[in-house]
C-alpha cells in the first residue's frame, strides 16, 4: 500500500479550527470549569505566604502558631476540594468534546465509499479509531486538566512573586528564556516526529491485518518469508521513530532542569541581597523561594505536556482528516429500477493503471435468474460481483440494474436493490435479535423467527440460553462459522433486496457446514435475482446458468449440462473439482 492511498490528515490550522467548532456549543461549561479551577489554584497559592509568616514568627521569637496553622489547614481543604471540582469539570468538558469527535469520525467512516476504504486499507482506519482515539482520550482525561491547572498555577504564582517584591519576579523570569527556547526547539522537532510515528503505526497495522487476513494465501504461495520481512521493516520503522521520540524527550527534560537551576539560584540570590539590605524579611524571601520551587512541577508539566499535546494533535489531525472528507455526491433522483435484471456492457476495471482485472465483460442476467460465477482464483469473479453491488465503479463500460446505471442510484435505493454477502461475515456484539434487526429495524419477533427458519437456523437458535435475547459476538455466545453465515443469510431475507450476491459464502465452513449453507443460501435467494461466486462447483451445478470467468473475461456461459457437453474450460474445472 502506498502512502498516497492513506486516508487524509488535516492541517494544523484546520485541526485548530475543528477544536474551536467543538468548543462553541460547550463554551459556558468551559468558562465555568476554568473559573473553578482558577479559584482552587489561587487558594492553594496562599500556602507559601503562610509558611513565610511562620518563618517570621520564629525569627521574632513568637511561639503562637495557632492562627497560621489553622489557616494552612483551611487552605489545604478548600484548595483541594475546589481543585478537584475544577478538574472534574474540565474532564467533563474534554469528554463531551471527545464524544463529538468520535461520533463525527464514525459517521463519516461508515459513509465512506467501500472502494475508498479498500484502497486506503483497513489498517489505516483501524489505527485511527484505536491508537489515535486512545491517545486523544488519555490527553483529555489526564493532560488537558493538568495543563489547565499548570497554566493557571504559573500565571498566579508569577503574580504572587510580583506582590511579594517585583525583584523576585525579575529573578524568576531569568529561567523563562531557557524554557521558551526549549519549548520552541522541542515543538519544531516533535510535531513532524509524532506525525511520522502515527503513519508508521498505521502502516504496521495495515501490514499485520493484510498478512493475517490472507494467511491461507500467504502459506499456499510460500510468501511467509516475504511477509515476515515486510512486518519486520514496518516494525523497525515504528521502533526507530519511538526511540527518536524518547531521545528527544530526554534532551527536552535536561534543558528544563538547567532552567530550574538558573531560576532558583537567581531567586535565592535576590532574597539574600534584599534581606541583607533590609528591604524584605526572611519569611518573605522564604515565601518567594517556595513560590518559585512550586513552579517546578507546573512548568515542567506544562512543557512536558507539549509532548502529549503534539501526539494528541497528530491523532486529532488524522480523525479530522477523515471527518472532513466530502460527502459522496448524491445521485440524481431518477426512476427506480424497472425489475431485478442485471446488465454489464463492455465493462472493464483496474485497481491500478495498466493492471486490468476485468476487460470487455458483456453479461446479461434476467430478473429472477440464478447465475454462478466460476473460475480460478484471481480470475476477477469477486471484482465483477462488487461492480454489480456498487462497491466499485467500473473504469470502463456500464453496469445497470433494472435498466438504471448503478452510479445513478441513490445510496438508499442501491441498498434496497442489491445486497452483497461475503465469506467474511461479522457478528455484532449484543442480543441476537438486535443483530438481525440491523437489516430491518422495525422487524417483529415473528419476522425474525421466520427469517431464521427460512435459512435453517431456527433449531440452533432455540437451543440458545435466552433464545433471540442471547448475547452473541465479542464477549457473548460464540457462533460457529456456519451459524454466523446463516445469521448473515437471515439478515439478507429481512433486508429483502431484489438482487442478492453471495461471494463465496460458506468457503470457510467444513464439508458438512458447506452443505447446510448451500441449502440455506438457496432458500434465502428464492424469488430474487442471484449471483453466486462459487467456491464449490456444486453451487454452480444448482444454478440456472454458469458464467466462467478467466483472466478478467467471460469465456463461457450456459447451463451446467451444456458446459459439460462442450468439453471446454468449465468441464476442465469440473473434472479437477471431482478429483
Amino acid at each position: 500500500m502506498s502512502g498516497d492511498e492513506l486516508l487524509p490528515v488535516a492541517s494544523g490550522r484546520r485541526t485548530a479550527a475543528a477544536v474551536g467548532e467543538l468548543l462553541r456549543p460547550v463554551w459556558p461549561l468551559a468558562v465555568f470549569a476554568f473559573a473553578v479551577l482558577a479559584s482552587g489554584t489561587a487558594i492553594g497559592l496562599l500556602t507559601a505566604p503562610l509558611l513565610g509568616l511562620l518563618v517570621d514568627l520564629v525569627v521574632a521569637g513568637d511561639t503562637d502558631f495557632t492562627v497560621p496553622v489553622l489557616l494552612l489547614a483551611c487552605v489545604a481543604l478548600a484548595g483541594g476540594a475546589t481543585t478537584a471540582w475544577g478538574l472534574a469539570l474540565v474532564s467533563r468538558l474534554g469528554e463531551t468534546m471527545l464524544a463529538e469527535v468520535r461520533e463525527r469520525f464514525v459517521e463519516k467512516a461508515l459513509a465512506l465509499p467501500l472502494d475508498h476504504l479498500e484502497r486506503a486499507g483497513s489498517g489505516d482506519l483501524t489505527s485511527r479509531v484505536t491508537n489515535d482515539v486512545t491517545m486523544i482520550a488519555r490527553s483529555v482525561r489526564e493532560a488537558l486538566p493538568e495543563l489547565g491547572r499548570s497554566a493557571l498555577t504559573i500565571v498566579l504564582t508569577l503574580g504572587g512573586l510580583a506582590v511579594l517584591d517585583w525583584r523576585f519576579l525579575l529573578a524568576a523570569l531569568l529561567a523563562a528564556p531557557i524554557q521558551f527556547a526549549t519549548a520552541r526547539w522541542y515543538v519544531r522537532r516533535s510535531g513532524p516526529l509524532y506525525a511520522r510515528q502515527r503513519r508508521a503505526d498505521g502502516a504496521l497495522q495495515q501490514q499485520l491485518l493484510g498478512t493475517l487476513g490472507g494467511a491461507r494465501t500467504v502459506r499456499a504461495f510460500g510468501l511467509g518469508d516475504d511477509h515476515v520481512g515486510r512486518i519486520d521493516r514496518r516494525s523497525r520503522e515504528v521502533v526507530g521513530t519511538t526511540l527518536s521520540a524518547t531521545r528527544l524527550a530526554t534532551r527536552f527534560f535536561s534543558r528544563l532542569n538547567a532552567a530550574e537551576f538558573v531560576g532558583l539560584s537567581a531567586v535565592l540570590g535576590a532574597g539574600f541581597v534584599l534581606v541583607a539590605e533590609g528591604a524584605t524579611t526572611i519569611g518573605t524571601a522564604t515565601a518567594a523561594a517556595l513560590y518559585f520551587h512550586s513552579l517546578f512541577n507546573p512548568v515542567n508539566a506544562a512543557l512536558s505536556l507539549v509532548d502529549d499535546a503534539q501526539s494528541a494533535a497528530a491523532g486529532l489531525a488524522r480523525l479530522v482528516g477523515v471527518s472532513d472528507l466530502p460527502d459522496a455526491p448524491e445521485a440524481a433522483k431518477g426512476p427506480p429500477p424497472a425489475d431485478s435484471s442485471v446488465k454489464l456492457a463492455d465493462v472493464g476495471h483496474a485497481y491500478a493503471p495498466e493492471h486490468h482485472v476485468l476487460a470487455d465483460v458483456h453479461l446479461e442476467i434476467a430478473a429472477g435468474e440464478h447465475v454462478a460465477l466460476v473460475g480460478a482464483s484471481g480470475a476477477g469473479k469477486t471484482t465483477l460481483a462488487k461492480l454489480v453491488a456498487g462497491v466499485h465503479v467500473p473504469t470502463r463500460g456500464t453496469v445497470t440494474l433494472g435498466g438504471v446505471a448503478v452510479p445513478d442510484l441513490p445510496p438508499r435505493a442501491l441498498r434496497r436493490t442489491v445486497a452483497l454477502i461475503s465469506q467474511e461475515v461479522h457478528v455484532f456484539a449484543g442480543p441476537l435479535s438486535d443483530d438481525l434487526r440491523l437489516a430491518k429495524p422495525d422487524a417483529g419477533d415473528d419476522e425474525l423467527v421466520a427469517a431464521l427458519d427460512r435459512v435453517g437456523a431456527l433449531p440452533w437458535v432455540r437451543t440458545l440460553p435466552d433464545g433471540l435475547s442471547t448475547v452473541v459476538g465479542e464477549g457473548g455466545h460464540r457462533l460457529t462459522v456456519t451459524q454466523a453465515q446463516q445469521l448473515a443469510l437471515a439478515r439478507l431475507v429481512l433486508a429483502d433486496p431484489a438482487i442478492a450476491i453471495l461471494d463465496e459464502a460458506g468457503a470457510d465452513a467444513g464439508s458438512a457446514g458447506a452443505r447446510v449453507l448451500q441449502r440455506a443460501a438457496a432458500r434465502a435467494v428464492e424469488g430474487r435475482t442471484a449471483i453466486v461466486v462459487a467456491h464449490r462447483l456444486t453451487q454452480a451445478e444448482a444454478a440456472d446458468r454458469v458464467v466462467v470467468v478467466e483472466a478478467g473475461r467471460v469465456v463461457e456461459t450456459g447451463t451446467h449440462a451444456e458446459l459439460l457437453a462442450r468439453q471446454g474450460r468449465y468441464a476442465e474445472l469440473w473434472k479437477a473439482w471431482g478429483r
